[in-house]
């Protein structure tokens, strides 16, 4: 007994904000959002709960900062890039970051009291559509719309039977098996003909949708801008 609470003096003695938060994102990872307490938190990282409360004010100040890693972690509008490029490549890594942290695709415009990296993050994308010349009610239904369809597809991604090549044609297969081609000729061209095909992997329906909105945001800004005003 004696040298557990040694133990858990030690421990506390080297905690810090950023451990606790990144305990807190290992956490969630494995066991999902809905079983994080503050109890089971100081239990993964050795301490008394109370202890967490040094580093965090309370449970939504842990949601706060854990949503502000997870933002830290897309990568930003890069410079140098034309800004459908960088809306691309930032679209994508958004949803390769929600992939791994699923439970966070409903928290991360949920937050009131956003971090630093939140800020930052938003602050970036709208500084690199207002550069391209887009106004800044169109730099917001921008920002909207893509947000929307990112964390929308990841949702649905994330709630999907299957996830992997295999995984989908098993799925695939039964789905076949179990409903008439007679009463569903459409569903089962479409299931024989697209997700049985080789190679086939829902993620890849992504890029389609994200190219269909850059494309539509790229008409309405060459629209809505004087040519010789128009930046790349």
């Amino acid at each position: 007994m004696a040298l557990d609470k040694k133990r858990r003096s030690e421990d506390r003695g080297r905690l810090n904000r950023e451990r606790v938060l990144h305990a807190a994102l290992d956490f969630a990872d494995e066991h999902g959002l809905a079983a994080l307490s503050m109890r089971k938190l100081g239990d993964a990282l050795g301490v008394e709960a109370m202890s967490l409360y040094n580093h965090v004010a309370n449970k939504s100040a842990l949601l706060d900062g854990m949503v502000d890693l997870v933002f830290s972690e897309i990568g930003l509008p890069q410079e140098g890039l034309d800004w459908k490029t960088a809306m691309r490549e930032r679209a994508l890594s958004a949803r390769q970051v929600l992939s791994r942290r699923r439970w966070a695709i409903g928290l991360m415009e949920s937050r009131t009291s956003p971090g630093s990296a939140t800020l930052r993050h938003h602050d970036a994308v709208i500084g690199r559509l207002r550069e391209a010349g887009f106004s800044v009610a169109l730099a917001a239904h921008a920002c909207s719309v893509l947000d929307s369809y990112t964390y929308g597809f990841a949702l649905q991604e994330a709630s999907l039977p299957f996830q992997t090549p295999e995984e989908t044609e098993a799925v695939a297969q039964t789905m076949l098996e179990s409903m008439p081609a007679n009463e569903y000729p459409h569903l089962t061209q479409l299931t024989e003909e697209h997700i049985l095909r080789p190679g086939y992997e829902y993620g890849d329906e992504f890029g389609f949708g994200l190219d269909l909105i850059l494309d539509g945001l790229e008409r309405i800004l060459n629209a809505s801008t004087p040519r010789r005003s128009r930046r790349r």
